[in-house]
């Protein structure tokens, strides 16, 4: 629902799903994914750039 609101008022939204997952990330991988994702996502947002690369997530409404 909070993805579905963002995207309708034109705010900037990454929205990734991780297999096997649910609230609470229990593998390894995912939990660098995600954290790696936001720190993506917030580089774009605000404009800097990051130290190391990451693999980048698709951002909607970043304009």
């Amino acid at each position: 629902m909070m993805v579905e609101v963002l995207r309708k008022k034109g705010l900037p939204v990454a929205y990734v799903l991780f297999e096997g997952e649910q609230h609470g990330f229990r593998k390894a991988e995912n939990i660098k994914r995600a954290l790696d994702g936001e720190l993506y996502f917030y580089a774009r947002v605000f404009g800097f750039e990051l130290a190391d690369a990451v693999e980048p997530v698709p951002i909607e409404n970043l304009g």
